[in-house]
């Protein structure tokens, strides 16, 4: 992504998309399928049917950017597709893992624990 460019939210399209949709395809399928707007300050993030290949797409300043991967082997890790959400939320640092090759809904960290006395 663009040095600089600030992110609030990361959004994946649980969705696969048809990769000759480039920026005015995109962003129309936020806009009207997602219902969100592709001027947030967030990141949209797409796979193909495969899973081998990537877009982002966010708006900086005055213009939208599109970041493309491909793997040469293996496939990315995608949440399962429900009914009920179109979009699954990230962190940045989830992103990264995702885009190393974790898997973020196989794998889960140690669980969180809340006490409220040492003793």
């Amino acid at each position: 992504m663009h040095p600089g460019c600030h992110i609030d939210n990361v959004y994946l399209c649980r969705e696969p998309v048809d990769f000759r949709k480039s920026i005015g395809g995109l962003s129309a399928l936020v806009e009207q399928q997602l219902q969100m707007s592709p001027f947030d300050d967030a990141l949209f993030v797409f796979v193909n049917r495969q899973r081998d290949k990537i877009k982002a797409l966010y708006w900086h300043r005055n213009g939208f950017c599109l970041w493309y991967k491909r793997l040469e082997k293996e496939r990315f890790a995608w949440p399962a597709l429900q009914a009920s959400q179109q979009t699954c939320t990230l962190s940045m640092r989830e992103l990264e893992w995702l885009l190393e090759g974790f898997d973020l809904w196989r794998n889960r960290p140690h669980q969180t624990l809340h006490y409220q006395n040492t003793v």
